[in-house]
């Protein structure tokens, strides 16, 4: 969320950008999540936060997905 003027307005990630990038570590493409705003590596079972609409692909910021709550891949 962002502050302008005592409004609170909530940053939406450009899903365009898809096409762009990368898992830092599988380095395989990156599929968006809206329910949790992560950007998810189906490769390796991690998803990469998106902070204030920016994608932060460090991989220690990547959290480990437990596979049998993980959302269908073909959800894009």
């Amino acid at each position: 969320m962002v502050k302008g003027g005592g409004l609170m307005k909530q940053v939406v990630f450009n899903k365009s950008l898809l096409q762009y990038l990368a898992c830092p570590l599988s380095k395989e493409p990156l599929r968006y999540c809206e329910k949790s705003q992560e950007l998810v590596s189906d490769a390796i079972g991690v998803a990469y936060p998106i902070i204030d609409g920016i994608p932060c692909l460090k991989p220690m910021r990547g959290r480990i997905i437990d596979s049998s709550k993980a959302e269908p891949s073909s959800a894009k």
